[in-house]
């Protein structure tokens, strides 16, 4: 039933499964990340069209790591040299060379992670970043639909997808097409990868953070800029940091 009930009866399951079966991974990409906090590193997060929400969901957000930095495609135009017409190619994304240019903008250190969102998983821009960041040592952590990606052709040049250079996956659940409520005469309405994208980054927020308390450390965590004191934690904190965190976008 194409509805706002059927839609919500349809994505109700596809988040218990997420949470049920992704345990494992979720454990092993905190680990990753709170190794990566403790010996000073950031968290990068990279996602290009609709996979900026996890990007986003995990970045300068109120109950959030603080030293998390976003890298996003207008990042060439915000912080490197690229005029603003290149933004408005659809195909941006799938351009490896854009890759590259992200890369060294973000200028990350030897202990950062990588966190790279994307349904499908096979953009040139995406496969590029995450070959950039594991030739340079740095672990990385793939969020993807493992249904989508498998049923379509790579297309970087090197025939690889996302999922094969990561050291932890994430499936985020969705179906191939993204889309949940099917069409009579074919095609599918309203997509889940945002919404899914969206629960696993707090999911991986709260089991960093327990790996924090567990070990009977603080964790670097923003407060509401909006409540008395938030700006000053917020500042305080952030100055750990001082360059490595963008917070333009």
């Amino acid at each position: 039933m194409i509805s706002a009930q059927g839609y919500a009866n349809a994505v109700r399951p596809v988040l218990d499964r997420l949470v049920e079966r992704g345990s494992e991974s979720l454990g092993r990409a905190a680990d990753l990340i709170a190794a990566s906090l403790r010996a000073g590193g950031v968290l990068q997060a990279f996602g290009a069209g609709h996979s900026e929400v996890f990007a986003a969901e995990l970045v300068a957000r109120a109950g959030g790591l603080v030293p998390t930095n976003r890298i996003s495609l207008h990042d060439l135009v915000l912080h490197g040299d690229a005029a603003r017409q290149v933004l408005a190619d659809p195909k941006l994304e799938r351009d490896p060379a854009v890759a590259h240019q992200l890369y060294a903008i973000a200028a990350p250190q030897p202990q950062d992670v990588f966190v790279v969102a994307s349904q499908s998983g096979i953009n040139g821009s995406v496969v590029e970043l995450a070959l950039l960041a594991t030739g340079r040592g740095h672990p990385l952590i793939a969020v993807t639909s493992v249904e989508h990606t498998a049923r379509v052709a790579p297309r970087h040049p090197s025939g690889r997808r996302l999922v094969d250079l990561a050291d932890v996956v994430l499936d985020n659940g969705a179906p191939y097409g993204d889309a949940l409520l099917p069409l009579e005469g074919g095609g599918a309405v309203c997509a889940v990868s945002s919404v899914t994208s969206a629960l696993l980054a707090q999911l991986l927020t709260a089991e960093v953070v327990r790996r924090f308390h567990q070990a009977g450390e603080v964790p670097p965590i923003y407060l509401s800029a909006n409540v008395p004191g938030g700006d000053e934690h917020n500042l305080a904190l952030e100055s750990r940091y001082a360059g490595r965190l963008r917070r333009t976008a």
